[in-house]
């Protein structure tokens, strides 16, 4: 049984996609192969999963994972039952991220932060931080070295920063900001960090791979 929304007044939602070939991550397909790009997908949604996870056993944040692809129960078989998933549902990636936020808080939350799976340099301390900086400002932006954004965090329905955006492009975050000039939203940027969407990123995946099998090895028992 699916279990029902609680949502807490930090609300964290992620984007993913379930990992079926062919249908997500397509830009690394020619160096992957497509299972090979669904496993990646696969793997990078664990692995923002797991940050998201840290900073909800220190906080009690809620968790809500926003999908396309695959079905609910697909996802809770896949990522487990404790987490609630919602299907991202139909429009542009603006429409979709607007609705979620709008249906966050419609359900009381007072801070509610949006990211992806595709940025594994995003930690629980940078989202530890952005919802911080929730309580002084009314957007927090995680901006991405390809011109978009890993984060968006806000206090209040804004739904103009996602109407007339060029989503998929580098103006994304540059479009953004000339919205909050226009409408006096107060922000605050978070670090910039990389995506990882196309073959020349893959090694920013790999580092992250190495840390944590480092980490792995140096928590053995020492003699």
């Amino acid at each position: 049984m699916l279990k029902l929304l609680e949502i807490q007044k930090q609300h964290l939602i992620i984007f993913t996609r379930y990992p079926e070939p062919g249908k997500t991550k397509t830009r690394l397909i020619p160096a992957l192969g497509s299972i090979g790009a669904a496993n990646l997908q696969q793997q990078m949604t664990e692995h923002t999963l797991l940050q998201a996870r840290e900073l909800q056993q220190a906080t009690g944040i809620s968790v809500e994972v926003r999908f396309s692809g695959g079905s609910s129960q697909l996802m809770q078989d896949w990522l487990g039952s404790d987490l609630v998933y919602q299907s991202q549902g139909e429009g542009d990636l603006g429409a979709r991220m607007a609705r979620s936020l709008a249906d966050a808080f419609q359900q009381s939350a007072e801070q509610v932060i949006i990211i992806g799976t595709d940025c594994p340099g995003l930690t629980s301390q940078i989202l530890a931080t952005a919802f911080q900086q929730l309580q002084t400002v009314d957007l927090v932006l995680g901006p991405a070295i390809d011109g978009g954004y890993y984060l968006i965090g806000l206090r209040r329905p804004i739904p103009e920063l996602f109407a007339n955006i060029d989503w998929g492009t580098s103006q994304v975050l540059q479009q953004t900001v000339a919205i909050t000039e226009r409408y006096q939203v107060s922000y605050f940027f978070l670090p910039i960090l990389a995506d990882v969407d196309r073959p020349e990123d893959l090694s920013i995946w790999q580092q992250v791979v190495q840390e944590k099998v480092g980490l792995i090895e140096n928590s053995g028992v020492q003699d």
